[in-house]
């Protein structure tokens, strides 16, 4: 029981990391240096990391559930 909440430890992680990258990877291609003041580079970029990660772990997370319902979804037709 307990290597279960393991894995799925690690599936997360694994899971979150990889959208992360994934978004930023994606907003690189997003021109936003036209919207920004000058001199707030700095801000512009501490955004853009926290957008990334709000992006990243919402996908995630909507993955992750996908991948907990379909799993719980066989329950549903077994005979007990």
């Amino acid at each position: 029981m307990l290597a279960g909440f393991g894995y799925q430890a690690l599936i997360s992680l694994f899971s979150h990391l990889v959208f992360i990258i994934i978004t930023w990877w994606a907003l690189q291609s997003v021109n936003y240096e036209k919207i920004i003041r000058p001199n707030h580079v700095i801000q512009a970029r501490i955004l853009l990391i926290f957008i990334t990660i709000v992006i990243g772990s919402t996908v995630s997370n909507f993955f992750l559930d996908y991948l907990l319902w379909s799993q719980q979804l066989p329950s549903l037709f077994l005979n007990d």
